[in-house]
Order: structure tokens, then sequence, then C-alpha cells
């Protein structure tokens, strides 16, 4: 017989309070093709939670830029674009969300898999004007990959679109997903009334506030009940056709990935927000335990462990301070605990420890499985790192992708070097850009390497705005990176088409300038390591 010691009894009902709170998070990322509205949706999201109370569009019809929540970088603002990922957290019901927005453009694809390795479930939003595009495919497949379940929303059905038959079968074969919808559109562009909820046939109609910055009124019917109309009368037959064909949601293979439930509405005037948020708390999964590097499950109730995702400098400008975001993965988090660095085996102090929405933050003293908490200036923390109580556990780690772009970059002002090698440095460790040093250009002339062009206007702005330095970037003539190592370079030092470099973390790449001299190297060096790195 266990005899519960007050020790004991303690750490019970710890146990107890993790798995609870566990419960009670939901994790998620919204990712999308460019201008499909993923912004807007998170910032409808965060109206309807009552986290915010005016949602702001991206950019107004007079063309001034207004602010919102999860765009705060000012190149973002600039162009209307998400660069970099956000950090999100509030309360819905009786769940904490924890959101995790994403860019959208396939310059800063590499930061979406990043963030898509810290969340639990993913909302996709598709145009629907435009269905899968091809940064949607590729961010399904990553998704895909890591065993994200996704959800589903297609948005902007009061504009000119695909007809909703027409988007599912674009779901399903371009994806090759069951797309099981759960509510479905009475109209469409102008003449948009409303979405049926098919899990109990409620017809619901949406009130337009004003650039829909505030919330209108819902009102919910039976669709047989009221006078029929041509859009009325379309959704009735189209409904009867999906419960024909049994087009239903199954949570067991919506967990699995074999399919999607899928949402209509507008965000930008508010059409099925609300059934939106409520189906990512009732459909999407809390946390569960997390494979380990050597595929071992960590238990939920077990001591705190967690890994980086994404690093980011100067969140406060005022401040110019650092911060590594954690995702706890296990166990309770209580500020100013110590924790190990599995990478490092060093410890560190967790005394500062922020709660991040968008820009803002506050100090956080207690979190759980779930949650991403925003350590500041642990300076010796990188993407990747696996932090636990006893230094014990490491997860899998965070690829850094082959890069297809290459700049020179040459600092322009000799009294500002040190600001030039301490931005490039801190871009690096953001994953904003790679820097590679080269025998003869070293750290005062680093080679950037980029997935995307707009990495470099990026890392650019930021260099002048944020560490004062004076930059000039010049086009390198690379095109192809590959992994070697040092018997390598000691065969193509000297080589025309190739050039040598060192990554920040001691990775040897080969820069070629394009696939024939790739190809060449191969040939005359049997037996060479010349490795592809993960692509996008």
């Amino acid at each position: 017989m266990l005899i519960k010691t007050p020790c004991l009894r303690r750490l019970m009902s710890d146990r107890d309070t993790i798995i609870t709170e566990a419960r009670h998070r939901r994790t998620f990322a919204i990712i999308s093709h460019p201008d499909a509205g993923k912004t807007t949706l998170t910032e409808k999201l965060l109206l309807y939670s009552g986290a915010i109370e005016e949602a702001g569009a991206v950019r107004a019809r007079s063309g001034r830029q207004r602010d919102v929540t999860s765009d705060w970088m000012e190149m973002e603002r600039q162009r209307g674009i998400s660069i970099t990922s956000t950090v999100l957290q509030f309360p819905h019901d009786d769940l904490l969300f924890n959101l995790l927005d994403t860019p959208g453009h396939r310059d800063f694809s590499e930061d979406t898999y990043r963030v898509l390795s810290a969340v639990d479930a993913a909302v996709i939003v598709l145009d629907a004007a435009r269905g899968i595009e091809a940064q949607t495919l590729k961010l399904f497949k990553v998704a895909q990959a890591r065993g994200i379940p996704l959800i589903t929303f297609v948005n902007k059905l009061d504009r000119p679109g695909l007809g909703p038959l027409e988007i599912l079968d674009d779901i399903e074969s371009q994806l090759e997903i069951k797309a099981t919808p759960v509510t479905w559109p009475v109209g469409g562009d102008t003449d948009l009334e409303g979405v049926v909820d098919r899990r109990d046939g409620s017809f619901w109609t949406f009130e337009r506030t004003p650039g829909g910055r505030e919330i209108g009124e819902a009102r919910t019917g039976r669709l047989e009940e009221m006078d029929s109309t041509p859009a009325r009368a379309q959704a009735s037959q189209e409904l009867g056709i999906l419960d024909a064909v049994a087009a239903n949601h199954d949570i067991e293979q919506f967990l699995k990935g074999e399919s999607t439930p899928v949402f209509f509405g507008s965000a930008l005037w508010n059409f099925g927000i609300d059934l939106l948020l409520d189906a990512i708390a009732d459909m999407a999964p809390p946390p569960t335990a997390r494979a380990s590097v050597d595929g071992e499950p960590i238990p939920l109730d077990g001591g705190l462990t967690g890994f980086i995702f994404k690093i980011q400098a100067n969140l406060d400008a005022r401040h110019r301070d650092r911060i590594a975001f954690l995702r706890i993965c296990s166990g309770k988090f209580d500020r100013g605990m110590t924790l190990t660095n599995f990478r490092t085996g060093r410890t560190f102090s967790t005394k500062y420890a922020h709660q991040v929405f968008g820009r803002d933050r506050e100090t956080v003293d207690v979190a759980y499985p779930g949650d991403v908490v925003g350590l500041v200036n642990a300076t010796e923390l990188r993407i990747g790192d696996s932090l636990n109580e006893d230094g014990a556990v490491e997860f899998p780690p965070i690829p850094t992708f082959a890069p297809e772009h290459f700049r020179v970059a040459r600092n322009l002002d000799t009294a500002r070097y040190k600001q030039f090698r301490k931005g490039i440095s801190q871009l690096d460790e953001e994953g904003v850009i790679q820097s590679l040093h080269t025998r003869d250009g070293g750290e005062r002339v680093p080679i950037l390497a980029a997935v995307g062009e707009l990495q470099f206007e990026v890392a650019m702005h930021r260099l002048k705005t944020e560490f004062s330095a004076e930059p000039l970037f010049d086009r390198a003539p690379y095109t192809l990176a590959r992994r070697t190592d040092e018997a390598g370079r000691a065969r193509l030092v000297g080589r025309r088409g190739v050039e040598i470099a060192t990554r920040a973390d001691g990775t040897i790449l080969a820069l070629f300038t394009n696939q024939a001299w790739l190809d060449g190297t191969l040939r005359d060096n049997p037996g060479i390591l010349l490795d592809t790195l993960v692509g996008l």
C-alpha cells in the first residue's frame, strides 16, 4: 500500500495541475499564401475573443496604414505583409489560446517552418477566388510532414470567387486530403447572406459593421423555414449533395491528418469568425507528449522541458534587448527557475521571463505545456536549443534550409564596424539570414545567404534602423550550396566555380555558381562529401 506523505501528495497535486492546465491550452498557427487575408483573420479572432476592442485591417480604404496587433515591424506596416512570426496569447471561454501568426510570403518560409515546429494545430487560410496557391501547397506539405492537424478557412466570400464545391474539389485534388465542410455559404460576393452550420442545420446571418472593426449582431434560424431566394435554394441543393456523400467531419481522421474540416466566411466583414473560433477550441488538440530526439515521448506532467523556436531582437527599441521564444513541452515553468541548455550543458536563470502579445509584453510567473515564454537577454540561446531542468532531454533539431540567394556584405563606415558586426551576428542568430565566412573575407566581409530575396531587404533595413550600421550588399555569383567537410574543403579550395565558406554554427559549405559547376565537381572528385541541404 502506497502511503501518501505530504511531499508525495504535493507532487501528485502538481502533476494533476499540469495535466489540467495543458488540456486548457490550444497552441496553433495561421498559415496562408500572401494576400489570402491571414493577418485580417488573426485580428478578427482576437476581436471575437475579447482580446482587443477594435480590429484594424492591414490597409484602410483611403490607403493609410493602420496598426494591426500581429504586424508590428515597420517594414510590415509599409508593405502590408507579414515578415516575421508573432506570438499572441489570449483567453477564449475557459481555454487559453497561443496563436502564432506566420509570414505568408515564400521568402520567409523558413520562419514559418520554425513556427510550425512549435504548434499542435494550424488554420490554413484560402482565398475563395484563388483556391490552392503555390505557397499554400508548400505550407501544407510542411504541416503534413510534421503531423499537424489542419483546419481550413475559405476567406473573402464577400468577393467574386470560385463556387464552394469547386473549392472542395481543389482542396482534395491538390492537397490529396479529404475536405469535410462544417459550415456552408449561402450566397456570395455582394449577395453573401451567411453560413449554415452543418452540424445542427442552423443558418447564421451576420450584421456588417463599419469597416468590420467591431462585432455585429449574429442571428440564427433554419434555412428551410425562411422565404426562398436563389442563394438559399442553391445552398439547400448543395447541402443535400454533401449529406448524400457523407462529407462529414471525423475527429479521428482530422487528428491523423487524413481530413481537414472546412469553414467558409469573410474575415473582413466578420462572417463566420465566431464559428471558426469555437471550432479551434473544440477541434484543435491540446498539447500532448512530445518525442525527444531518441523518439521517447516526454510525459506532460514530468519535469520542465521545451525548445527555442524563435529569437527576436529589439521588440522594444527603447531597450535593445533580445528574446528567445521557448515552447514549453512538459512540466511547470516558474519564473526564476534554473534550466540547462542541452547543447552547451550550461545552466541559466529564467528571472526575466515574459508573455508576449505582438510587440507588447508583461512578466510571466507561471506557464504550462503549450505556452510560449519569452526569455529576455538569454544571449547564449540559439534556435533549436533544448532546455530542461536536468539537462537530459534533447528534442529533434530545427533544420536550417538551403539558401538560394547570396550577397557580399560590406561595412561602409569604419567607425561603425562594431555595430555592423553585431547586427550581422544578431540577424544570423534570429535566422533572418545566414552569415558565411570565407578565408579571404573573414568576418569583416561576410557572405549573406537567404532562402528569398526579401530577407536581404529586411536585413538591410534592420542593420540601418536598429544597429545604426552603414552596410552595402553586392550580389554574389552563387546559386547553390552543399555541405562538405574538411577533406572536401582541401580538395575544393582554389577550384573555379566554387567558394568554400563556413557558417556561424561551424558547418562548412561549398557554394557553386550554377548546377554545371556542381556536376563537374562531383564528376572530377568521386567520393567527395557534397550533401544536399534541407529545401523548402
